[in-house]
């Protein structure tokens, strides 16, 4: 196990290598031109100096060259991996003193606790369901808890997220916050009344994060437990006088946690980038909303940080579902 832990990570590398090369040729020909938005007639006025062509130009030259923006792509590219290899991501474009590092990192204590609640939640309610879906297949509850799953599966995030803020905010029942993460006056609190505002401010965001989560998740456990119950060793073990329960849960279930075990390598990625939409509609500063900002200002750095982090998640992900899968199956090995 330990020798297959370190190749998987050696291949991560030229992975993450080529995923980068990727990404950082298409933020190259994305449209828009971040020195230009940073060079604009606003910026120019903003030193002290008449928003003349000659000025916007001479300021989106020197902001070329101080990002070398104006090497060739093969160049940056150079840079850039050199920086990332020191843990280095440069500075933001449009805040030259904030580390993109010490941002992301600030950004991932919000985010990440509430990806992991998220998918927690995910499989807690995921799991029972489809495991009840499939014993009970083609009662009217389990096609009541297919449509219901189904609906909520097709149900857009942002548009979830602003009915959850009309229902549940101060235009409609006032139980609770919508946007941040703490009150305006959480700096007089006391602890207890500070972490009670922050669950408060987070419940939301966390049922919008969830719900199209546990119903995937749902859907694929009751598909693999289905396909197990079906098997010829589980109509002995029914033979045999076992409860069903002792069937379910004993005999069946692990082997019908495999489909799910595996889409575990794309849940937290999923998450993550999900929180772009969460996070924007509740004013959330985590890595969704630093990410959708990068965008729109087209910060390389930011961009190629948020979606490097994002990469490298995924490939964990998929390395944490090969081990699980030896736990959940001790037929598999990786000797």
């Amino acid at each position: 196990m330990g020798s297959y832990i370190i190749r998987r990570f050696l291949l991560m590398i030229p992975t993450m290598i080529g995923i980068t090369i990727l990404l950082f040729c298409i933020m190259r020909l994305a449209p828009g031109d971040p020195a230009a938005i940073a060079s604009g007639a606003m910026g120019a006025a903003g030193e002290g100096q008449v928003a003349t062509d000659s000025n916007v130009e001479d300021a989106a030259a020197k902001f070329r060259a101080r990002y070398r923006l104006d090497q060739p792509i093969l160049n940056q590219y150079g840079f850039w991996i050199a920086s990332v290899a020191k843990l280095d991501f440069g500075n933001e474009f449009f805040r030259p003193n904030v580390k993109v590092r010490d941002e992301i990192f600030k950004r991932l204590k919000v985010t990440v606790p509430l990806a992991i609640v998220s998918v927690v939640l995910s499989y807690l309610i995921a799991l029972p369901l489809g495991i009840f879906s499939a014993v009970k297949s083609g009662t009217l509850i389990d096609r009541g808890s297919s449509f219901i799953v189904f609906l909520l599966y097709a149900v857009p995030t942002f548009w979830a997220g602003l009915m959850l803020i009309l229902i549940f905010g101060a235009t409609g029942l006032d139980w609770l916050p919508v946007l941040g993460l703490h009150d305006k006056d959480a700096d007089t609190f006391t602890r207890g009344q500070y972490i009670w505002d922050v669950v408060r401010h987070c419940v939301l965001p966390v049922v919008c994060l969830t719900y199209g989560s546990f119903a995937y998740l749902s859907r694929q456990m009751r598909v693999g437990m289905l396909d197990v119950i079906r098997q010829d060793y589980i109509r002995t073990a029914r033979a045999k006088g076992l409860s069903e329960r002792t069937v379910v849960m004993k005999h069946a279930l692990r082997n019908s946690l495999i489909p799910v075990v595996t889409l575990f390598a794309s849940v937290l990625p999923i998450l993550i980038g999900g929180s772009v939409i969460v996070e924007s509609v509740f004013s959330i500063p985590g890595m969704g909303l630093y990410a959708f900002e990068g965008i729109v200002q087209r910060d390389y750095n930011v961009v190629m940080a948020t979606v490097t982090f994002s990469a490298l998640l995924t490939l964990v992900g998929f390395l944490i579902s090969d081990i699980t899968y030896v736990f959940v199956d001790p037929r598999i090995a990786y000797d």
